[in-house]
């Protein structure tokens, strides 16, 4: 007979603290990615509205890291200002057609190698992502330019895929020939965690369906919430790491817009986190608020619309503050350092000790209510 397993999103769950607690100002946010090492464990995600060559600085300088999309806008059109401007003066109605007909516009390979070394020309770390299909034509043109790290990303990846290709996308064999890590995603569950991580790659992405721009579960039927997909994915490293000594980093990918859900995802496993809609808030992003997620063009199956956001903070805010507000939203290192200092975790992989209880979001907590017959 058919079960139904009882999984777990960001507001279903809450974070014990620790038996033990320290100062804030000890804990230490640095990860490592392989051999390639961050200030903050916070990627900037690899979509069109989030990341340009001026925003992967600016998150660098910052200590994390932006991943530039090499199958988007900047490597299929030499002035990507122009196409910003059509997408952000297109009608909510006619916004997904508009996207799809500047995603038909053929990538310019000669543009790959321009934008890697205008992001290296500013002493910026360089992630740069590929769909399966063009990785083995265009990753290797990406590292000869100087990427440090390529990201292979579609909306559902595993190790064994069929296709007309008389042979198709080897991870092991890109992880042979290509001397940096690799990261790769998305998937949600133990099993393709784990034979993933045999093939030798270095990172695995999280996550299907749960960012704003994205509606894979409401198209598709898609998807697995959050916390139970990074709790599965983190158990498959672990076992892994048990059984080989290879460390695999898992970086929860997507529905993250509160330091809360941040610290939730450490503590489910996460070694880092990708985020696409919050950032698309900031000054600096080249969509000026419009966001759009990877399958938003599919030239068949659209999932997601562009949604238009209101620029309201610059990177730094957003990161370490000041906060103006109560909500979560902003000084998302800030909450990540409090947490840990909550939770007795003096580095970032000691918050996967953290315990999580179930815990449903109760919106009436905090409130003050007026009883008829008590007075105030």
């Amino acid at each position: 007979m058919k079960t139904i397993e009882q999984t777990y999103g960001y507001d279903d769950v809450a974070i014990v603290p620790g038996e033990i607690t320290i100062n804030p100002e000890l804990v230490d946010t640095k990860i490592n990615i392989d051999n390639l090492e961050l200030e903050i464990p916070i990627f900037a995600s690899a979509m069109d509205s989030v990341v340009n060559p001026n925003f992967s600085k600016e998150i660098s300088d910052l200590g994390g890291v932006g991943v530039i999309n090499l199958d988007g806008i900047h490597v299929r059109y030499e002035d990507t200002e122009e196409i910003y401007e059509e997408i952000s003066k297109a009608s909510q109605k006619e916004a997904t057609e508009i996207l799809q007909k500047i995603y038909t516009a053929p990538v310019k390979e000669n543009l790959i190698g321009d934008v890697i070394k205008k992001i290296k020309a500013s002493n910026s770390r360089c992630f740069a992502s590929f769909v399966p299909a063009s990785t083995k034509r265009f990753a290797p043109v990406a590292v000869e330019a100087g990427c440090d790290s390529i990201v292979i990303q579609s909306t559902v990846t595993t190790a064994r895929h069929n296709s007309k290709s008389l042979e198709g996308l080897v991870l092991s064999k890109i992880v042979e020939s290509i001397k940096v890590p690799i990261i790769v995603g998305n998937t949600v569950t133990y099993n393709v965690s784990r034979e993933l991580m045999e093939t030798g790659i270095h990172g695995i992405l999280v996550g299907v369906g749960p960012g704003s721009a994205c509606t894979s579960r409401e198209v598709l039927g898609v998807g697995v919430p959050q916390v139970s997909a990074t709790l599965e994915c983190s158990s498959a490293r672990d076992d892994y790491f048990k059984l080989t000594g290879r460390y695999v980093s898992i970086i929860t990918d997507g529905g993250i817009r509160t330091g809360g859900e941040l610290c939730k995802s450490f503590v489910a496993g996460a070694d880092a986190v990708m985020i696409g809609s919050p950032f698309s808030k900031t000054f600096e992003s080249p969509a000026k608020g419009n966001h759009w997620g990877m399958a938003t063009p599919h030239e068949s199956l659209p999932r997601g619309t562009r949604i238009v956001n209101k620029q309201e903070y610059s990177i730094k805010e957003l990161l370490f503050g000041p906060s103006s507000k109560t909500d979560g939203t902003r000084n998302l290192i800030g909450a990540l350092r409090v947490c840990m200092g909550m939770l007795g975790a003096e580095k970032v992989r000691e918050m996967h000790d953290g315990t999580l209880i179930y815990a449903p979001t109760i919106k009436t907590e905090g409130k003050t209510y007026q009883l008829s017959g008590l007075g105030s």
